[in-house]
């Protein structure tokens, strides 16, 4: 598959949280913390467990720097 997006980060799942629509969705990206919140749907169609090896795709138009 390819994609238009350039910020693809390999990742693994380390838990997902369920609610009635969304899940949200805890990956370890090279020991740092990310969280998708995604559809439950989506969780089920991906077949996404904890341990699942994924790819973190992020397209954003803004992005936000800090500094102390």
């Amino acid at each position: 598959m390819k994609l238009s997006a350039r910020n693809q980060i390999p990742a693994k799942v380390t838990g997902i949280n369920y609610g009635e629509a969304i899940a949200n969705v805890e990956l370890d990206a090279g020991g740092t913390r990310l969280v998708a919140s995604i559809t439950v749907e989506a969780v089920k169609s991906l077949g996404l467990s904890v341990g699942s090896d994924v790819t973190a795709v992020i397209k954003a138009s803004d992005l936000i720097l800090a500094t102390e």
